[in-house]
């Protein structure tokens, strides 16, 4: 069973309701919209980011919202962020540029990425997410989304990632 299988598994065990989009490949958040913007619910925007201290975080937000990577580290009290390099990105979530997605915390097994969502998803909201690969959008309930991660302990952090204007 690969990772998405397994992932796809655990989901359906968990009693979680989800439909996976086939679609050609996305690299971008452009891209995707141009692709995916029929598909109902909030399309997202995935930062896989390293601080100055080596830690890894994977910010998830609203698509269309500009990444202040200043005002989300000093929200997240981080220091400064640079984009986490595609070699830790495949060590530690199993996923490769363009196809970053809160749902690869399955692969942390050690436990090395924060997960942070942006507190603009409505719990009862659907939002969509690469089920680990950038050719298919998955569709879920912010609250399977939240509930998932904590179940692979990683209990997001929920906060806003705007600054106020």
């Amino acid at each position: 069973m690969n990772s998405e299988q397994a992932l796809l598994a655990d989901l359906d065990s968990a009693g979680v309701v989800f439909t996976v989009h086939e679609h050609i490949a996305v690299a971008t958040v452009e891209d995707s919209a141009e692709v995916t913007g029929h598909i109902p619910g909030y399309h997202t925007k995935n930062l896989f980011l390293k601080d100055k201290a080596g830690r890894y975080w994977l910010v998830t937000m609203p698509g269309e919202e500009r990444a202040d990577l200043r005002f989300i580290a000093s929200r997240l009290g981080a220091g400064r962020f640079s984009f986490g390099k595609p070699e830790a990105m495949k060590e530690l979530l199993g996923v490769t540029p363009g196809a970053v997605t809160p749902l690869a915390a399955f692969n942390d097994r050690a436990g090395k990425v924060t997960v942070v969502l942006d507190a603009a998803f409505a719990p009862d909201g659907t939002i969509n997410v690469h089920p680990l690969r950038n050719t298919a959008t998955l569709s879920l309930r912010t609250t399977d989304l939240v509930a998932a991660l904590e179940r692979w302990g990683h209990a997001p952090l929920v906060l806003s990632l705007q600054p106020e204007d």
